[in-house]
């Protein structure tokens, strides 16, 4: 079966009221649309085309069957909070427990939502996009808040970062989300006002609009323990279990494992379980993670994260030469650019314009892409 796939933008506060509109070529609704979910999550999800959700399609054709990852349009006007995800066994682990001591699965305070891990990659759409992604070496840290001066919080911080590195991350993390930096985070959010330095000017302006979306947040300040990451349009990260991140600005197309597990590390009003989040954290630093795509065909390119959950394909059509895709599961069809058509082995075709979807089942084995425009193709991993 081969079928168009739509949902309905969520209205997160962080969302572009433009973004995701502009891409489908429609007038705004006022409202922030933050992400559209194109897959069989419960959360939200997608509808066939005159077969209801998808998820309850799997359901009554499938077995019951269920999509191992999940595909998103991820459009962000403002930082989302700093998170981090578990690893399959801290995933499974830690719902199990939650579920034994009796939390509800929408409680507030719940940590793990399902036993699932939530790796993810984020290829920008939009000229730029903006993100946060792993921590610095902490001698560039320390050179960053050289150029905060020397007020008690920022010497305070600055003292906190001494010994390994991985330690004294793990170390600052905790005192900073504890609350028991309440005087120290105020200052340093205070020197970035005055804040000057060449080497990390780009990284001083995204601190000071951070602090401006969220007053007094001590995630401003684990912000400047981050990389920061600017991407171009085709460009990538991978953030894998472990990995603090968060996404700041720009369209996106996000390709996850279905999972909602979450453990949230500032610029948040949500629940933060410090003790939890610092077991799962990878404090150790690193360069930016960014994903190269590998060539797979003509006019085809694949993010392969190296996980079984997923990898996402990055196809560009061409009106003199289709692309032939041979699959290897379930796929879903995400257009980003022009217009396609997409023809299945079963003699059915879909026409996707910019921000429309189509989902293929498995025994389509091959689609084909013509038109002149632009797709990704999230599919499981090998």
């Amino acid at each position: 079966m081969l079928a168009l796939l739509e949902n309905d933008p969520r209205d997160y506060a962080w969302g572009s009221a433009t973004l995701i509109a502009r891409l489908q070529g429609r007038e705004p609704t006022g409202r922030p649309e933050a992400e559209v979910w194109f897959g069989d999550h419960p959360g939200s999800p997608a509808r066939l085309a005159g077969a209801g959700t998808l998820d309850a399609w799997l359901d009554a054709h499938a077995g019951g069957a269920r999509l191992g990852y999940l595909l998103k349009l991820l459009a962000a006007a403002s930082p989302l909070s700093i998170q981090v995800h578990p690893s399959k066994a801290q995933a499974e682990a830690g719902f199990a427990a939650e579920t034994a001591a009796g939390i509800p699965l929408d409680a507030a305070g719940r940590n793990y939502r399902d036993d699932n891990h939530k790796p993810e990659v984020i290829v920008a759409v939009s000229s730029r996009f903006e993100a946060l992604a792993g921590l610095r070496e902490v001698a560039a840290t320390r050179r960053l808040l050289a150029g905060l001066g020397e007020s008690a919080g920022v010497t305070a911080v600055r003292e906190r970062l001494r010994g390994p590195d991985a330690e004294a991350l793990r170390d600052t993390l905790g005192w900073l989300l504890s609350g028991e930096a309440g005087s120290e985070v105020d200052d340093v959010i205070a020197s970035l006002a005055t804040a000057e330095s060449d080497e990390f000017a780009a990284e001083l302006a995204v601190a000071r609009r951070i602090a401006a979306a969220y007053p007094g947040d001590p995630g401003v300040v684990v912000a400047l323990l981050m990389n920061l990451v600017v991407l171009q349009r085709g460009e990538a990260i991978f953030a894998p279990a472990g990995s603090l991140h968060a996404y700041l600005d720009g369209l996106g197309v996000e390709l996850m494992a279905a999972s909602d597990n979450v453990l949230r590390g500032g610029l948040t009003p949500k629940h933060i379980d410090v003790p939890e989040l610092l077991r799962v954290v990878d404090t150790t630093p690193a360069a930016p993670p960014r994903i190269l795509p590998e060539p797979v065909s003509d006019g085809v390119e694949a993010f392969r994260p190296g996980i079984p959950d997923f990898e996402l394909w990055r196809v560009r059509a061409d009106e003199a030469a289709p692309r032939t895709l041979a699959l290897h599961g379930p796929a879903i069809v995400l257009a980003v650019g022009g217009a396609v058509r997409v023809n299945g082995r079963s003699g059915e075709t879909v026409e996707l314009t910019p921000g429309t979807a189509a989902f293929a089942t498995q025994d389509e084995s091959e689609l084909v892409v013509s038109g002149a425009g632009e797709v990704f193709v999230a599919l499981p991993g090998r």
